[in-house]
């Protein structure tokens, strides 16, 4: 059977995972019949958000893992235990937790920095030749681990057609593609693959699915036989 990983960031658009861009990528994976273990930092969130105002809360700390765990349903273990060796594949999910808890994008856009077990995995699975599956803004880590910009190969993602976050990207020394909601991206030379799901803020939900399924089918489809046995 295959057993990939998935990377949380918190529980929550504004702060966290984008909820359900997060649960999307576990009905695939449970539908196409792939094991699965969640993993976030255990750190700090960078901000905690009022979902219902839309805005930060001031003075209030939450740990990425434990609000993690919310969407996990409590199963899910420290980034720092997660290592390519163990898995098939890796799946990161959006919401602003990739952009703010994972990465620092959110505010320093091509010049952020990436969390560093973010980063030690990103570059384990991406080293090992094992597929990276990621939707919404998370691929923006991708283009800036393995952008010309931090001395790696260059990568090609899918963001949508947002035109600020496409120069982001090309400034770390990556590319974006655009693609609709409902398709995926396949970097073949980085084993990489990549879905816009709410980086289209107006898609339908049954849209951002699609994509995100389209995502996993693609990255499960890049597993050797072996492994699926």
């Amino acid at each position: 059977m295959t057993k990939v990983a998935v990377v949380l960031s918190g529980c929550g658009v504004y702060d966290g995972s984008e909820i359900h861009e997060s649960v999307g990528v576990l009905v695939h994976l449970s539908r196409h019949g792939a094991a699965y273990e969640c993993f976030a930092p255990d750190i700090s969130q960078s901000q905690v958000v009022d979902h219902l105002k839309g805005s930060p809360v001031p003075n209030a700390s939450r740990n990425v893992l434990h609000e993690s765990a919310r969407i996990a349903r409590g199963r899910i273990r420290p980034l720092a235990e997660l290592h390519a060796r163990d898995f098939d594949a890796v799946f990161f999910p959006g919401g602003f937790g990739a952009a703010k808890n994972l990465c620092d994008f959110a505010t320093k856009g091509p010049a952020c920095t990436v969390e560093k077990e973010t980063e030690r995995v990103i570059k384990e699975f991406h080293g090992a030749g094992k597929p990276i599956g990621m939707c919404c803004i998370a691929p923006a880590i991708a283009a800036r681990v393995l952008g010309t910009k931090a001395g790696g190969p260059g990568c090609s993602v899918t963001i949508g057609d947002d035109a600020g976050t496409a120069k982001a990207i090309a400034d770390m020394g990556s590319r974006n593609i655009a693609k609709r909601v409902d398709e995926a991206f396949v970097d073949e030379k980085n084993n990489l693959i990549t879905a816009p799901a709410y980086m289209y803020g107006s898609a339908a939900v049954h849209e951002v699915f699609d994509g995100i399924g389209a995502m996993v089918e693609q990255t499960l489809g890049r597993v050797p036989a072996r492994a699926r046995q």
